[in-house]
């Protein structure tokens, strides 16, 4: 199809009869005949013509070719035309008369375009032009017919400088002059036009749009082709069904309502970006943006340019789905890979879950049992919510296996209803995807670094289309980029896992006491990002003395985890070393010396406490606190409450400060409790009522065994932090 002009109403293609009105079409460059006059020679009407009725369009006529119309002068006996009327008028004038057609009248107009002509001379004579028989034919038709023809046409003065064509439209038509019958000649020169429309038209082509027009019906005309090229149908010359059968299902609704907003009350430009599926099944991002054609305030037609972006889009998509891959922080597996899923749904697939492998080592073991579990997972709107995550365990079937060992993705084609390949995913997933419509399911192994940690499972399902193998590797790629964020999630749980093999080195069971029980327990933060300090513990001294102690290193890294295994264990080698006199401020005071001096710890706290047995069978406790949490005490009977005594300060800040030793005697049946910040500070609630919990919840429970009271007193923690916990229990009386 070739850009078109409304040279007249009708639009005339070549060798088609103009006498039946279309659209006039300005021919593409290089096709226009040449000449000075153009005109059919054999009085056939030719492209580029119209015809009027036998009276002839005059000069205000339109010379649409839709039935007779009267002329100035008609040649019916009306009044005879005065050619001086169009001396001044911007429009080419000339007035042939009498049977042979002689020239009588040029206006000033007609000789700047045509030539100089001279009057008197036969048409014939006049229009000795190389062509001009061409015209002479349009004239004699008009003559013999007394139908006015109307024709688009070009004049060469010098044919060897195609640059200097003038391009026109003229009319010929029967009027009456005052020497008889006669024909009126009326040019417009539209060179100006016709070269704007050749430069939009080679501009349109240069930037591969598609340009089409729509008028106020709805009826759409494609001026610069490309619909059939793009979808491999023909163009439909309204948006209808069929038309919206080519856009993306998940654009559909948001492409109507749009074309809604701009095109209702008063019309606006209307711009999307939208999928079209092309020939080969695939869909590709066209843009398009079109302008409302407004003449005396109302709407006359739409202008339209679509262009296919599918190559910007997918750069543009693909940079921000790797820069929110690269910005995940999760600090365990389980949330980093939640943000992954949340990356590429619905943007690039409509569900995707995670499964990892219970195996840590790679290549898996042949013949041992390996299973997935799904840990992470996201689903478009519109879909059934996923199933929880509990039970979410498949068994590594050979079909998995293959797709982990060649580390690439493959999808599998499902059919609505059918059932879903078994041993791919979770039976609950199985099941999932059969009630939500699934069409496909796609396997892509998750690597970081060398090893694989299981797979993604995503799906298309109900009216989205299957991904295609761009799709997929784009998919592909954005889960690979993840793998440095997942690298430092593992790094980290590497690391945790290492400081938590340090402390639980360290914190070794407590030792049987004779007229008294013991127990302790830490729990590490909930978060497998966070890597605590805290310590406990419990020995006793060559005459039977109890020596307890407790503490929390500042800092949640390996860093902190080492420093505590360090403090522990010089306090337990000064407290060994001091014996039995000697006092825990003293014994603090030198642990603070050597930590400074060492630079063990930026800061730290820690209880030093030392238990010694009376002869009635109570308990005498002597300790010392730099900045710790007071102890707790449970008595038999009554209230329980927190020992009286300023802490001093924490280790490591003034290692030259005089520090105390406070004492409380512990009867039968008695419990005292050292614990750490962890099990009371929470940042919804001050400290004071953390410890009020604590105390109440104590008293409780103080007829449970150790253990079990330790396990219940855990439950107060919000386990944002670590906690350490160390209770000792004086035995009832015979």
């Amino acid at each position: 199809m070739h850009l078109s002009a409304n040279l007249s109403e009708g639009s005339l293609d070549p060798g088609v009869d103009a006498r039946q009105p279309r659209r006039a079409t300005a021919a593409r460059p290089g096709r226009r005949p040449a000449g000075n006059v153009p005109g059919p020679d054999d009085g056939s009407v030719k492209a580029g013509e119209t015809t009027g009725g036998p009276d002839g369009p005059g000069p205000d006529d339109s010379g649409t070719g839709t039935g007779p119309a009267r002329g100035t002068g008609a040649a019916d006996g009306g009044r005879p035309v005065d050619p001086r009327m169009f001396d001044g008028t911007v429009a080419a004038v000339a007035v042939l008369a009498g049977p042979e057609g002689r020239l009588i009248y040029t206006n000033s107009a007609f000789t700047r375009l045509f030539g100089a002509r001279r009057l008197g001379l036969p048409a014939r004579e006049a229009f000795p032009d190389s062509d001009g028989h061409r015209f002479l034919a349009v004239l004699e038709s008009v003559r013999d017919t007394g139908r006015a023809r109307q024709v688009v046409g070009e004049r060469r003065p010098d044919p060897g400088h195609p640059g200097q064509a003038r391009h026109f439209v003229y009319s010929c038509s029967a009027v009456t002059t005052d020497q008889g019958p006669g024909i009126l000649v009326l040019a417009m020169d539209t060179t100006a036009e016709t070269l704007t429309l050749q430069r939009y038209e080679a501009l349109v082509s240069a930037v591969s749009q598609m340009v089409w027009v729509m008028g106020p019906d709805g009826v759409m005309e494609e001026i610069v082709p490309g619909w059939e090229q793009l979808t491999g149908t023909p163009w439909r010359r309204r948006a209808d069904e069929g038309w919206y059968a080519h856009i993306h299902p998940r654009d559909r609704e948001r492409l109507s309502e749009a074309w809604r907003r701009a095109a209702g009350g008063r019309p606006a430009v209307f711009e999307a970006t939208f999928r079209v599926r092309a020939g080969d099944g695939s869909y590709r991002h066209m843009s398009t943006r079109s302008v409302p054609v407004l003449r005396d305030g109302r709407l006359t037609e739409w202008v339209a340019a679509t262009a296919d972006v599918e190559d910007a889009w997918g750069t543009r998509l693909r940079e921000r789905l790797l820069a929110q891959v690269a910005a995940v922080s999760g600090a365990g597996l389980h949330e980093a890979f939640a943000e992954v899923v949340k990356v590429v749904v619905p943007e690039l697939t409509d569900a995707c879950l995670v499964l990892l492998l219970s195996h840590d080592e790679w290549p898996l073991p042949e013949h041992a049992g390996v299973t997935a579990r799904r840990i992470a997972s996201a689903t478009r709107p519109g879909l059934p919510a996923p199933p929880a995550l509990r039970g979410q365990g498949v068994a590594v079937t050979p079909a998995v296996r293959r797709v982990l060992d060649h580390r690439e993705p493959v999808t599998f084609r499902l059919v609505p209803g059918a059932p879903v390949p078994a041993g791919l995913i979770p039976t609950v997933s199985e099941r999932w995807l059969h009630a939500s419509g699934a069409t496909s399911l796609t396997l892509i192994p998750l690597i970081v670094e060398d090893r694989v940690l299981g797979y993604a499972a995503t799906s298309s399902n109900g009216d989205t289309p299957i991904p295609g193998p761009a799709e997929t590797e784009l998919l592909r790629e954005v889960l690979h980029h993840a793998q440095r964020p997942i690298r430092k999630v593992l790094d980290l749980q590497q690391a945790r896992r290492t400081a938590l093999g340090l402390q639980r080195a360290h914190l070794t069971e407590p030792p049987r006491v004779r007229g008294g029980t013991l127990a302790a327990r830490y729990q590490p933060a909930g978060s497998t990002g966070e890597i605590g300090g805290d310590w406990y513990d419990a020995f006793t001294l060559p005459d039977d003395t109890l020596v307890l102690g407790i503490g929390d290193v500042a800092g949640h890294d390996l860093t902190a985890a080492t420093a505590m295994g360090q403090m522990r264990s010089m306090l337990r080698a000064l407290a060994y070393a001091g014996g039995p006199g000697a006092r825990p401020d003293a014994v603090l005071a030198r642990l603070d010396h050597a930590s400074s001096g060492l630079g063990t710890a930026p800061l730290a706290t820690a209880l030093h406490a030392v238990l010694r047995r009376r002869a009635d069978g109570t308990w005498l406790l002597t300790w010392s606190s730099a900045g710790h949490p007071p102890p707790l005490v449970v008595p038999a009977a009554g209230d329980a409450g927190y020992l009286p005594g300023a802490a001093d300060p924490p280790l490591c800040v003034a290692s030259d400060l005089l520090r105390t030793t406070h004492a409380h005697v512990l009867g039968p049946g008695d419990t005292l409790l050292l614990y750490t910040d962890g099990l009371i500070e929470t940042p919804s609630a001050p400290i004071d009522e953390g410890q009020r919990r604590l105390a109440s919840e104590a008293a409780l429970c103080r007829r449970r065994d150790l253990p079990d009271l330790l396990r219940i007193l855990q439950g107060l923690s919000d386990h944002r932090d670590d906690t350490a916990m160390l209770a000792f229990r004086v035995d009832e009386a015979p």
